[in-house]
């Protein structure tokens, strides 16, 4: 795996996320609750942070909790939430590290279809089916792991020509046209909300 990905809008931040699979899979739990950017950005300041060039599965699962709360907490926070998000973390790379020896790409690699790959995102601690059909979507659209039936098992998601989620976007137009795109979701969920039962 060694693509550009333009997810931090960062250069440091962003070949991370291209080279290295542990990165991207918590860039993607990451996103949440706080700006794109801010979210896939993180796994670098994490590296950086732990004096490595990589994210290690096996040294973040043996990590002392609180000492790993403490890092993603030091300022700038990886997260809005940087406790929870560090005992997260730690739980993905422990189920990795028990699942797969800690290599986060056998996720993915000669997995023989989409429904199966959607359904090893799912088993990811920390990964719905909304958030694993979105990376199953940047995994098919900027990572070249498009096994056969990826684009109906990521939905909505692995539409080509769509600008819906992280999946999507691969410059400042392509970022523009996404957040656009989400504040008609939130609109719409918004204006759905007003209109039902309680809004009557």
């Amino acid at each position: 795996m060694d693509v550009t990905l333009h997810l931090a809008q960062d250069p440091e931040a962003d070949e991370l996320l291209g080279r290295s699979p542990l990165a991207a899979l918590v860039g993607m739990l990451l996103d949440q609750q706080i700006p794109m950017e801010w979210a896939f950005k993180g796994p670098s300041t994490i590296a950086r942070r732990m004096g490595a060039e990589d994210l290690d599965a096996h040294d973040i699962a043996a990590h002392d909790p609180e000492a790993f709360a403490a890092l993603l907490a030091e300022k700038p926070a990886v997260h809005r939430y940087p406790g929870s998000m560090a005992g997260r973390i730690q739980q993905l790379c422990r189920y990795l590290v028990e699942t797969y020896d800690g290599d986060a790409e056998a996720v993915w690699r000669g997995v023989g279809d989409g429904r199966e790959l959607l359904r090893r995102l799912q088993d990811l601690p920390g990964f719905g089916k909304q958030k694993a059909q979105i990376f199953l979507a940047l995994l098919g659209k900027q990572l070249g792991v498009r096994p056969e039936g990826w684009q109906e098992a990521a939905g909505d998601y692995g539409a080509p020509g769509s600008f819906r989620s992280v999946a999507d976007i691969t410059g400042p137009e392509s970022l523009a046209k996404v957040r656009a795109h989400k504040q008609e979701m939130k609109a719409a969920a918004k204006a759905a909300k007003s209109t039902g039962p309680a809004g009557k």
